[in-house]
């Protein structure tokens, strides 16, 4: 039995977001070729998920500086534990689904936040004398994205997600563009219907 992480970094429904349309559609067909697998959905908007700001780095320097963890402030504590956790979550999975629309040629925050939590020295790479080094081979992943253009893999948010996980050692990766619906609207379900087909051909072998 394998572990498949999806997440989920959109706030919409599949009903009103083109890249969950393929999202939920992959998941689907996942589940009818892989039913012995088990699938953790992280929905990023709809749970308090942390970003690194003064409460964790500051807890951070504290831990560094040899205070206990109980000793930090309650949100401290809280908001370095869960970041831990979604940590703990990447590495124990063995495949991972990223779906999220182009936002300002950009990838959502709260996608960044979540990508914080997988890229942490010591865990999911390390420094070494020759320079970096990935922790994390042997997982897959796909990222599923939408945006009104057309931009073939060459944007910035497309070319951050691959740049992250080919970093931390994650090279088997795929991706999937639901791209030009507003630039040709006459064609946007033909568009979300290529990528769908995509997808499930893609989950058959995932």
């Amino acid at each position: 039995m394998a572990t498949l992480l999806a997440i989920k970094a959109h706030p919409m429904t599949d009903e009103a977001s083109k890249s969950m349309k393929v999202f939920y559609a992959f998941l689907d067909s996942y589940k009818k070729s892989h039913p012995e697998d088990e699938i953790i959905t992280l929905d990023l908007y709809h749970e308090d998920f942390p970003e690194i700001d003064y409460d964790i780095m500051s807890g951070w320097n504290d831990l560094r500086e040899g205070k206990d963890f109980a000793e930090l402030t309650a949100e401290q504590q809280r908001k370095i534990a869960r970041f831990n956790e979604s940590t703990e979550q990447f590495l124990a999975a063995d495949k991972v689904v990223v779906a999220n629309g182009l936002w300002n040629l950009n990838i959502p925050t709260r996608l960044k936040a979540w990508f914080d939590t997988i890229n942490v020295a010591g865990k999911t790479f390390r420094y070494t004398e020759a320079g970096p080094q990935p922790l994390t081979e042997g997982k897959k992943a796909l990222h599923i994205q939408a945006s009104g253009g057309a931009y073939e893999g060459q944007d910035f948010a497309s070319q951050y997600v691959k740049g992250i996980l080919n970093f931390i050692g994650v090279t088997d990766f795929q991706q999937i563009f639901v791209e030009g619906a507003d630039h040709f609207p006459e064609k946007t379900e033909s568009i979300i219907n290529a990528a769908i087909e995509k997808a499930e051909a893609i989950s058959l072998n995932f």
